[in-house]
């Protein structure tokens, strides 16, 4: 799909890159702590021989709604599919599909937080990185 960037520090992570998105300049050389432990883990993912990340995040950013969200995708099984009304249901917020969608859309770590697990009731919804992203990420889970 393309380079996938980890911005953080060697405590925790700040943000993933998907290949569609701009990324900062990349620091040549080695990196320590949770970026090499979330490049480890990634690489690990995309080979398929990683179901669930434990790298730290960084969770300065984002409001409270958002880190429920958030916190509510990392719950979501490998290869398991949610609608946006049902991680709605998980954050008690069962009117709240839009929102949830919205900051579901803001989640600062793909992959990391598997926002990619989650679609429309009647489709396959969005993704910040494109559809081609996401139906990449879901059959590798499908696959694996």
């Amino acid at each position: 799909m393309g380079w996938w960037t980890v911005a953080g520090t060697s405590r925790t992570v700040h943000r993933v890159y998907l290949p569609t998105e701009e990324a900062p300049a990349v620091t040549k050389g080695s990196v320590a702590g949770a970026l090499a432990k979330s490049v480890d883990q990634l690489t690990a993912y995309f080979q398929g021989d990683l179901r669930r990340f434990s790298v730290p995040l960084e969770w300065s950013y984002g409001t409270n709604f958002q880190h429920d969200v958030w916190r509510a995708l990392a719950t979501i099984p490998y290869g398991t599919l949610w609608t946006y009304g049902e991680l709605a249901g998980a954050v008690d917020r069962p009117k709240a599909a839009r929102a949830v969608g919205q900051a579901n859309g803001a989640n600062p770590w793909p992959v990391l937080i598997p926002c990619h697990r989650v679609v429309a009731s009647n489709h396959l919804g969005g993704y910040a990185g494109g559809l081609d992203v996401k139906r990449f990420l879901l059959a590798l889970e499908e696959n694996a």
